[in-house]
């Protein structure tokens, strides 16, 4: 990865139109943030060295579905804490969780598999998405995710994440402890 370097704000050259709608929906609710433009990233280990630079922890976010495949989840947890179905179920007192299809990732957040981010939840218009966030998330002062797509990494102030984008996003927000 070549040096990555913090700007404010969005980028002035163009982007894909669901990164482009993430600057627009936080410029209109005024979220400050700062962004990182970086190579690709598909999993967690490849943010570590995004986390460097940003000076942040890049946190897992999942996207899962119950057994029936009629609800659905975006699961936000610490990089280092392991997803396992039967508990974190039992906390939401769901049937069995697991990993849901692309296309609904596509469907309800409009974003492609390897750039999950709680971003997506500005085009979940009919709330069918169920935001689930693990306690120790909200203990730190700030929050980083991508803007829809995995070739950038935005920071913002936690605060921000939960009393402006969360009620922006018209969402309801389930902590868990995992």
């Amino acid at each position: 990865m070549t040096e990555s370097v913090i700007c404010n704000g969005r980028p002035s050259d163009k982007r894909c139109d669901v990164e482009e709608s993430t600057y627009d929906f936080l410029e209109k609710n005024n979220i400050d943030f700062v962004r990182v433009d970086h190579a690709e990233t598909a999993t967690i280990e490849e943010c570590h060295k995004i986390e460097d630079v940003l000076g942040v922890e890049i946190c897992k976010n999942l996207f899962l579905q119950n057994s029936a495949k009629t609800k659905y989840y975006l699961l936000l947890l610490p990089g280092e804490k392991r997803f396992v179905s039967k508990e974190i179920s039992k906390k939401l007192s769901s049937t069995r969780l697991s990993f849901a299809p692309d296309d609904k990732l596509y469907e309800f957040l409009k974003i492609e598999p390897g750039s999950v981010s709680i971003m997506g939840l500005i085009h979940d218009k009919a709330n069918n998405v169920n935001l689930v966030i693990d306690s120790s998330l909200l203990e730190k002062p700030y929050f980083c995710c991508h803007p829809c797509k995995n070739t950038s990494t935005l920071k913002f102030s936690t605060d921000d994440i939960i009393n402006k984008f969360i009620s922006a996003t018209n969402h309801q927000l389930t902590i868990i402890d995992i």
